[in-house]
């Protein structure tokens, strides 16, 4: 499957999305992305291992604590951590990883295509979601 399908079927198929490395700064991609995802009704679950309330959702320190199957993990962390948080998100029961643009690792792709999991770098879920027209999916 061509990278545009993956991203379109991501974007159909998932209501849900955990974001690692959300941040309450209204500033960073990492919150804004989150919010306009949100106005396009997906419901969010921010993981940040701070906690508190993210985009008015409640935090969880890591995918392992979020207590619903994470099934599409978005990831806001430098490239670098990309590998050890798509093997938590394998071992969470995750279904599809997506790396925020400008995040790319040949090592997590890798880890995401050896566990079968639909997965998509150094694409922007707002670009992506325009580019479509897309709503979050209704079940």
């Amino acid at each position: 499957m061509d990278l545009d399908a993956v991203v379109e079927k991501i974007l159909r198929t998932y209501d849900t999305i955990a974001v690692v490395g959300a941040s309450n700064a209204v500033e960073k991609a990492a919150h804004y992305v989150p919010v306009h995802m949100q106005g396009h009704g997906w419901r969010i679950v921010p993981v940040n291992p701070r906690g508190g309330t993210i985009v008015g959702e409640p935090a969880f320190a890591k995918l392992a604590d979020v207590p619903e199957t994470p099934a599409f993990v978005n990831v806001f962390r430098p490239s670098q951590q990309t590998p050890d948080i798509v093997r938590q998100a394998v071992a969470a029961g995750a279904s599809a990883v997506w790396l925020q643009l400008h995040l790319q690792s040949a090592e997590s792709r890798g880890i995401a295509e050896d566990a079968g999991l639909l997965y998509v770098e150094n694409r922007c879920l707002i670009i992506e979601q325009r580019r479509l027209g897309l709503n979050a999916p209704q079940f």
